[in-house]
């Protein structure tokens, strides 16, 4: 079977770190994602994606990540059996990060590929150079 899920937007949140009574670092957050096509008259809509990361991935997601910030996280899905306050049975499905990605650089701004064209003209020199 193949179960892999891979998504890339915004953190809603700022990440908590938390632990586990086997002490087993957890963190849970929403990536708010927008979808990929636009329906005609209409705005982008987007999904805000359940994600939960565990041990070391947890704490980097901690530590290096804000609400606001460009992620992408690889892992796969999973179905969670909980009661609500009401005593009703209900799922939530979530993606399980294997792994998380940054997307922007330091200054919080989106990564900028280096320019095509040369920021600098350069002269041509003849060919007859004395070496």
């Amino acid at each position: 079977m193949l179960n892999i899920a891979a998504i890339m937007g915004r953190l809603t949140a700022d990440p908590e770190l938390r632990q586990t009574p086997n002490n087993v670092p957890v963190t849970s957050f929403t990536v708010a994602v927008a979808r990929s096509f636009v329906k005609q008259g209409q705005e982008r809509e987007t999904d805000f994606i359940n994600v939960v990361a565990w041990r070391k991935t947890a704490e980097f997601v901690c530590r290096y990540f804000r609400k606001g910030n460009m992620i992408a996280v690889d892992g796969s899905i999973q179905a969670r059996k909980y009661q609500d306050r009401d005593g009703n049975n209900r799922t939530a499905f979530e993606i399980v990060a294997d792994n998380v990605h940054f997307c922007e650089n330091k200054s919080s701004g989106p990564v900028v590929d280096a320019p095509k064209t040369p920021l600098v003209d350069f002269e041509d020199v003849p060919g007859d150079l004395p070496f």
